[in-house]
C-alpha cells in the first residue's frame, strides 16, 4: 500500500516542482486559511511534527520557518488542486516557546502562517491513565449542565439550539460541568468520559434525517473540524480550565474520540488533500454493510469485509481511509496534541473495530510513547465475547496486534440488563463472565450498566429502582473498571437513544427542578443516590474491590455469591434478584477467609455471618444485594 501511495503522489509532486521552476504570469499569491495542528510542544518524540496547511493557490509553494528554535525538513507536499499542502517542520529542544511564522511563497506572491511552539509538557497530575480502582462517569457534555448561556447560539452557529427538539443543541457545557464537580466527587466518581468535544457543522444536518427531519451535530461524532472545540460547549481555555478543575478535584478526564469517520460537511469531503484521504468519494463509495463477524473470518468473503472496513456509516459518514500514511500520521498527532495541549489521562475510541489494526498499532505505540500512562478503551458494540475479545491488545489479529488496553465490556452489559433489568436468570450474569479466558486482560475492561447508544435501563420492560440497584452493586462489585451514566443514579428514563440523551434535571436554566439536591429529589431518587454512593464508597475503601481476583462462590437461576480477593483480604458478595426471600449456603473456602470470621453486610451493617465449617449461609431478602466485609 505504501508503494501505491508513492506511486500516487508522483504525479502532484512533479506538476508542484514543475510550477516552482516556472510559473504561469496568471498564477495568483498563495493565501493560508488553516495550520492543523496550530502548535506544538518541546521534547516530543513525535519531531518533526507535519503540518497540513489548508490555503488556496498552494501549487508550487515552498515554504520557510522566520525564529529561531524552527526550520523546514524535506520538500512540502501538495496536493492538486493547491488547497492542502504537507510540511515537516523541526522543533529545536533548547528553542523558547512562543509564536512562530512560516512563509509560503510562489512566483507571484507570499503568505505566512501562525505556528506556536509550546513548552515541555508538565507530567505532574496529568496524562495518568484509568483503572479499576476508578469509578468512570459517562457525560453527554451538550445533556449534563448548562453553566453558560452564552454559547447556546454562537455566531457562527445560528438556529442549533432548541431545549424542546430532541435532535438539537441543549446548552450543556464545559462551564456546566465545572460547576457540578463536588456533585460527581460526592457521588464518587473518579475518572469523567466526556463525548466528543470537535467542533461540529455550523449548520443543520439535511443529510441525516431524524423523524423525516433535519437534525444537528450535538453529540459530537461528526467531527468537522479535529483541531478546534465546539462552539456550544465552550473554548479551548476553558476546556483546559475544566481539566485542571478536575484534576484538582481528584477526578481524570477521559476524552472520546473518533478516527473513522469524519462529519459528512467537513471540508475534505470536497476537496481531500490526497486522493486516497478516504475509502470511497461522496459520489463513489460503499455503504457499510456492518457484518464484523467477517472482521475476525479466517475465510472472510473479500467483498462483505471490505464494505466492512471501508464502508461509509450509514452510506453518509466518509470512511477515512488510514491505509494513507498521511490521513495515519494526521490522526496520530491530532490524539497526542489533544492529550498534550489539555492534559486528559485516557481516551475512549468511537468505532473501534471498523478501523485496520497495522494504523492501530502504530497509533498506539505513538501514544505511549510520549504518555505510557494513558491508556485507551474500545468501543465494539457487541454482545459476543468471542467477537469482542478479538479486538483486545496483547494477540497479532489480522496481521497487526493493535495495543488496545480495555474495552467496553458489551457481553457484560447485555447479561446485567436482561438479568437486573429484565428479571431474567442471574445466572447469564456468571456465564458471561465465564469466557473471561478469551481477553488479554479481562481486568481492565469497562464493566457498565448503561450509555448512550442504548435506551436508559429504567425503561427496560420490568425494570425497577430495587433492580437497579442490584445492577450497580454489581458494577462497582465485580472485575473490571466500573463505569455509571448520567442520571443513572437518579434512575432516569427514556426507551431509546435520543430519549436516553435526555437533560439531567436541574442542570439547565428555567427547570422545573433540581435533581442536583436532596431537596428536589424524589424519594425513590435520593433512595437510589444514597445507595449508588454507599456502593462506591465501597468500591474506594475496600482494596479487594479496586484490585483483588474474581471468585465465583455460588450460581444458580437468581442467586449468585462471589468474592474479591486481594492477598489476605476478602470482600464477599451476594446477590438475591428473585421476587422472594432466599437462603443460600456456599462454601467460603476459595476465599481464605478463617474459620469462625465474622461478616458485616456493609450495605445493612445489622446483618452478620459468620464463618462456619468453611461456608456461609446467607439470607436474603427480595431483590438484594450484600457485601460482606471483616470490618
Amino acid at each position: 500500500m505504501r508503494r501505491v501511495l508513492q506511486i500516487m503522489w508522483r504525479p502532484v509532486l512533479l506538476s508542484a516542482w514543475l510550477a516552482t521552476i516556472g510559473l504561469s504570469a496568471s498564477a495568483q499569491s498563495p493565501e493560508v486559511l488553516k495550520v492543523e495542528p496550530p502548535s506544538w510542544w518541546i521534547g516530543s518524540s513525535m519531531n518533526p511534527v507535519r503540518l497540513l496547511i489548508h490555503g488556496r493557490n498552494l501549487r508550487g509553494a515552498r515554504v520557510q520557518a522566520a525564529g529561531a528554535g524552527i526550520r523546514v525538513i524535506g520538500i512540502p507536499r501538495i496536493n492538486e488542486r493547491g488547497s492542502y499542502l504537507f510540511v515537516d517542520v523541526a522543533i529545536a529542544p533548547n528553542t523558547r516557546p512562543g509564536e512562530r511564522r512560516l512563509f509560503i511563497s510562489n512566483g507571484a506572491g507570499k503568505s505566512e502562517a501562525r505556528f506556536e511552539i509550546l513548552p515541555a509538557l508538565n507530567y505532574a497530575a496529568r496524562f495518568q491513565g484509568f483503572s479499576p480502582a476508578d469509578v468512570m462517569y459517562l457525560i453527554m457534555i451538550d445533556r449534563f449542565a448548562d453553566g453558560d448561556p452564552s454559547n447556546n447560539d454562537p455566531p457562527q452557529s445560528r438556529g442549533l439550539y432548541d431545549r424542546k427538539n430532541k435532535y438539537y443543541y441543549h446548552g450543556g457545557d464545559f462551564r456546566g460541568i465545572i460547576d457540578h464537580l463536588s456533585y460527581l466527587k460526592d457521588l464518587g466518581v473518579s475518572a469523567l468520559w466526556l463525548t466528543p468535544w470537535y467542533d461540529n457543522y455550523d449548520r443543520l444536518n439535511e443529510i441525516e434525517l431524524k423523524e423525516g427531519k433535519p437534525c444537528t451535530g450535538f453529540h459530537g461524532y461528526n467531527p468537522q473540524d479535529f483541531y478546534s472545540v465546539e462552539e456550544h460547549f465552550g473554548t479551548l481555555a476553558k476546556l483546559q480550565e475544566l481539566v485542571a478543575a478536575a484534576h484538582k478535584a481528584g477526578i481524570k478526564i477521559i476524552q472520546d474520540e473518533v478516527a473513522n469517520h469524519t462529519g459528512p460537511y467537513h471540508p475534505w469531503v470536497d476537496d481531500p488533500p490526497t486522493p486516497t484521504w478516504f475509502n470511497g468519494t461522496k459520489q463513489n463509495h460503499l455503504a457499510n454493510v456492518f457484518q464484523t463477524w467477517t472482521l475476525h473470518d479466517p475465510r472472510p468473503v473479500p467483498l462483505l469485509k471490505r464494505q466492512t472496513m471501508e464502508g461509509w456509516f450509514l452510506d453518509f459518514l466518509p470512511d477515512l481511509n488510514q491505509n494513507d500514511a498521511e490521513v495515519a500520521r494526521y490522526l496520530i498527532q491530532n490524539t497526542l496534541w489533544w492529550i498534550g495541549v489539555t492534559g486528559t489521562d485516557g481516551i475512549r475510541m468511537d468505532t473501534w473495530q471498523y478501523v485496520p489494526n497495522t494504523f492501530w498499532r502504530q497509533w498506539t505505540s505513538a501514544l505511549k510513547r510520549d504518555f505510557p500512562k494513558v491508556n485507551v478503551v474500545g468501543e465494539v458494540k457487541d454482545g459476543d465475547v468471542v467477537h469482542t475479545s478479538y479486538f483486545q491488545g496483547g494477540t497479532v489479529r489480522d496481521g497487526a496486534d493493535s495495543g488496545l488496553d480495555s474495552l467496553l465490556d458489551f457481553p457484560l452489559f447485555y447479561s446485567i440488563r436482561h438479568a437486573f433489568a429484565e428479571g431474567q436468570s442471574l445466572n447469564e450474569v456468571p456465564k458471561t463472565l465465564a469466557k473471561d479466558y478469551l481477553y488479554s486482560n479481562p481486568n481492565i475492561l469497562v464493566t457498565l450498566l448503561g450509555g448512550h447508544d442504548d435506551g436508559r435501563f429504567m425503561s427496560d420492560q420490568g425494570a425497577t429502582i430495587d433492580g437497579l440497584k442490584l445492577a450497580n452493586a454489581f458494577v462497582l462489585t465485580t472485575r473490571g473498571v466500573p463505569q455509571l451514566y448520567y442520571g443513572d443514579e437518579i434512575a432516569m428514563t427514556g426507551a431509546d437513544e435520543a430519549n436516553a440523551r435526555a437533560d439531567f434535571p436541574g442542570g439547565f436554566p428555567g427547570d422545573k427542578r433540581n435533581a442536583f439536591t436532596r431537596e428536589r429529589r424524589s424519594k425513590d431518587e435520593q433512595e437510589l443516590i444514597e445507595y449508588v454512593r454507599g456502593a462506591t464508597r465501597l468500591h474506594r475503601e475496600l482494596e479487594p474491590l479496586k484490585r483483588g481476583t474474581l471468585i465465583n462462590l455460588f450460581a444458580s437461576g437468581q442467586q449468585y455469591a462471589y468474592a474479591r480477593k486481594d492477598g489476605f483480604e476478602s470482600v464477599v458478595m451476594v446477590m438475591n434478584n428473585d421476587s422472594k426471600p432466599a437462603t443460600i449456603d456456599f462454601s467460603i473456602e476459595p476465599t481464605g477467609l478463617s474459620e469462625g470470621t465474622d461478616l458485616r453486610d456493609q450495605f445493612a451493617p445489622q446483618r452478620t455471618v459468620k464463618v462456619a465449617e468453611h461456608r456461609l449461609k446467607v439470607t436474603l431478602p427480595a431483590r438484594t444485594a450484600a457485601v460482606f466485609a471483616n470490618r
